[in-house]
């Protein structure tokens, strides 16, 4: 049995941990070394159920509950104009990756995000991040830019390409 549910201050070490696994490869964040909770804890009081959301996917094993990945919208730009359009970002840990839960994440993401008067998504994507890039295109998101070598990484210039997707209105 899989479940979604809001982040807790008691998972930030787990989003952390599985964060910090994304760091070696290259291919996900710009972060070049782990991070600590510390410097996550005022990025973590940044999000709430009912404007930002912090999601924890968790599955059943021996042990109880583990939580394999999680999803939250932060800003795009902190200006009111842009109030309805998020960053969707999406971790999973080593272990859960061409699983489903990528797919999972952004259907979690396109139905919630209207009940919080959230209409665009958009994605951050490394050009070389193939897995990521063939996730967002399976639910119809279109680049709408790419910053070309905007990144160093372990002295190779690299591509950041933005997704965007516009959900539909609600019908009033």
């Amino acid at each position: 049995m899989s479940l979604h549910r809001f982040a807790n201050q008691k998972d930030l070490a787990a989003i952390v941990g599985i964060y910090n696994s994304t760091i070696a490869s290259r291919q996900v964040t710009a972060d070049l070394e782990e991070i600590s909770v510390e410097s996550r804890q005022s990025w973590f009081l940044e999000h709430s159920p009912a404007r930002r959301p912090l999601w924890v996917i968790e599955i059943d094993q021996e042990q109880g509950r583990q939580i394999v990945g999680w999803m939250s919208f932060s800003d795009f730009k902190k200006r009111a104009a842009y109030d309805g359009t998020v960053e969707v970002s999406i971790y999973l840990d080593p272990g859960a990756r061409g699983k489903g839960w990528g797919s999972y994440c952004l259907k979690l993401a396109e139905s919630y995000a209207p009940q919080i008067g959230v209409h665009t998504l958009l994605g951050y994507i490394f050009g070389h991040n193939t897995p990521s890039l063939r996730l967002f295109d399976k639910f119809q998101f279109q680049q709408w830019a790419r910053m070309p070598g905007i990144a160093i990484l372990d002295g190779i210039e690299r591509d950041l390409i933005i997704v965007g997707k516009r959900l539909k209105a609600n019908s009033p």
